[in-house]
């Protein structure tokens, strides 16, 4: 039987809206679940629709992008607009000197950890003003540092951008330009705007501090043996090093000759051993932004003092000059993402792996339960700011907890389970909403006899003749309370009312017949001051219903009254947040 028109006409607005937030081809499954969500009435109904539904579904991913969205402005005026206000969120200010359609920006990680939360910033901005302008986004890895960099970060860098949707529109590596910027180093010290230097690191750092030049920069006459040296292999790791030729008497210290290239011997995860001659960040930053075409080059405050030196080695070398735009770095109170602070954790086993829910790394967010839609909106309300602040990390909780309350599966969990026997209960089957206002996420049910657990925390607050909730159930009567060394040991209760009293504690349970033995891991703050917190991660140890025992790892969940958890697998979920 053909869909009446009402419904195909909300079918088919669900398949396009669908089909535009995945890349042209709708979702069958998310589109039933919005449909059962918007008409609960054809739920009786469902099983003969879903051919007709699936038809609708299949013609709408055979159509075109553009021609998708071109039916549903036809179909649903004003729905792709508002669609539009939605996604969009706060909009970053505009570029100076933009040009649509020729604004380039490069995201530059190095491969030596796991991208973190300020990376995720920093790409988002990137990506963000690639597209305001309808230009390229550029994913460079810069690998000029053969002894920290694997292969391993490669990929975990690749992988958090996939997972946050950031898509570059070139992937390429500071290594593969490798001839280039050594040529280019070359050229800067044969024309006087660099020399080769053979100090020790230790008189080198005396001189900068005292503002001197030492007798290498002076010493023009071996500057091309020098650098013919560099190359040759005639000189060894901390032999010498390539340094910039600036202002010794600078009061900007960045700029007292600073090091451009040094010797560095180790197997580099692309280019093994052939290379030995490396450019550090200074230099190759400029050279590389200036090559591959970048318009706007954005990187955080810390920087802010090199961006003299950034200019003046592309003024040496007579090559464009991108636009600079700066922006504070993120991070959270007792959250650093200072590798300094994390790879010891990693190194030492103290943290097992980098997607630990306490760490500040994509994959830890990941692996706690946020989803990359709440990071991209959070990063893109802080602007572009110099203001050195750490926003409040429940910022972050109140967009995730936005986009994952009307989808999150409500059960019950309790902590520290008291029994409580309910004398005069009869065994009888009681039926669960898996959301409070989404019929689409369907219900559950659970026999429940004269015994049923409830939370330690909530048994220690009641006392003989109290009335209390059963959330979903009915009200019990507290008769007595058996304690031992202070706390709870059981509760006998007798059947209440079933009148809900706004004055009355409502309290969740699980039957004891349906239990599931279960733990939740609570991260918090990873470092105190400058201390690592020995008490970051609590295990909350307790009971599950066992509906829990058929969610899949990665399920978001609500438990009520405790919170926002993703289940992890072995019977164990993370707390996301409350």
């Amino acid at each position: 039987m053909p869909l009446e028109k009402e419904i195909e006409k909300l079918v088919r607005t669900l398949a396009l809206k669908n089909a535009l937030d995945h890349d042209g081809k709708a979702q069958l499954d998310a589109v039933l679940s919005k449909f059962l969500g918007s008409r609960p009435d054809k739920r009786a109904e469902i099983k003969s629709l879903i051919p007709d539904i699936k038809s609708a579904v299949q013609a709408v991913n055979a159509m075109a992008p553009a021609d998708q969205k071109a039916l549903l402005e036809e179909i649903a005026p004003g729905e792709l607009e508002a669609k539009k206000q939605v996604e969009s969120g706060p909009r970053l200010p505009a570029l100076e000197g933009a040009v649509m359609g020729r604004v380039v920006t490069r995201f530059p990680p190095e491969p030596n950890g796991y991208p973190h939360i300020g990376h995720a910033k920093a790409a988002i901005i990137d990506e963000e003003y690639a597209r305001m302008y309808g230009g390229k986004l550029i994913l460079r890895f810069d690998d000029t540092n053969p002894l920290k960099e694997k292969l391993e970060y490669y990929d975990a860098i690749a992988a958090g951008l996939q997972w946050l949707g950031v898509k570059p529109d070139i992937v390429k590596n500071t290594s593969d330009d490798m001839a280039k910027i050594q040529e280019l180093g070359k050229k800067l010290v044969q024309n006087g705007g660099a020399y080769v230097c053979t100090c020790s690191q230790e008189k080198i750092r005396d001189l900068r501090s005292k503002g001197l030049p030492c007798e290498c920069r002076r010493d023009r006459s071996t500057a091309l043996d020098r650098i013919g040296n560099m190359f040759s292999g005639s000189y060894g790791p901390n032999d010498a090093i390539i340094r910039f030729k600036g202002d010794m008497a600078d009061q900007n210290t960045a700029m007292r000759d600073p090091a451009l290239f040094r010797i560095i011997e180790g197997e580099h995860p692309k280019l093994g051993s052939r290379e030995r001659v490396w450019p550090t960040y200074d230099f190759a930053a400029p050279v590389e932004d200036s090559l591959d075409g970048v318009t706007h080059a954005m990187r955080t405050k810390e920087y802010e003092l090199r961006n003299a030196l950034y200019f003046a080695i592309l003024d040496r070398l007579g090559m464009r000059k991108p636009a600079m735009i700066e922006f504070s770095r993120l991070e959270f109170e007792g959250v650093p993402v200072s590798k300094r602070k994390i790879r010891p954790l990693i190194d030492d086993g103290t943290i097992q792996s980098w997607d630990d829910p306490r760490l500040p790394t994509l994959s830890a967010f990941r692996r706690r339960g946020f989803v990359p839609e709440a990071i991209r909106k959070f990063v893109l309300s802080l602007g572009i700011t110099l203001a050195e602040t750490k926003p409040p990390f429940e910022s972050l909780e109140a967009f995730n907890r936005k986009i994952i309350d009307p989808v999150s599966v409500r059960l019950f969990f309790v902590r520290d389970p008291v029994e409580v026997h309910i004398e005069g209960a009869r065994e009888m089957e009681v039926t669960l909403k898996n959301h409070p206002t989404d019929a689409s996420l369907g219900s559950r049910k659970v026999r429940v006899s004269d015994r049923v657990l409830v939370a330690g925390e909530d048994a220690a607050n009641v006392k003989p003749g109290d009335e209390v909730r059963l959330i979903e159930l009915y009200n019990i009567k507290v008769r007595d309370v058996e304690r031992e060394d202070g706390k709870v040991k059981s509760i006998r209760a007798e059947m209440g009312g079933d009148e809900i009293r706004q004055s009355m504690p409502k309290i969740q349970w699980i039957a004891k017949n349906d239990i599931l033995d279960f733990k939740v891991m609570i991260p918090k703050e990873l470092y105190v001051g400058d201390e690592y917190n020995t008490k970051s991660l609590e295990m909350a140890s307790g009971c599950a219903e066992s509906f829990v025992s058929t969610l899949k790892p990665d399920t978001k969940v609500q438990f009520v009254r405790f919170g926002f958890c993703r289940i992890d697998g072995n019977n164990t979920a993370i707390l996301t947040h409350r």
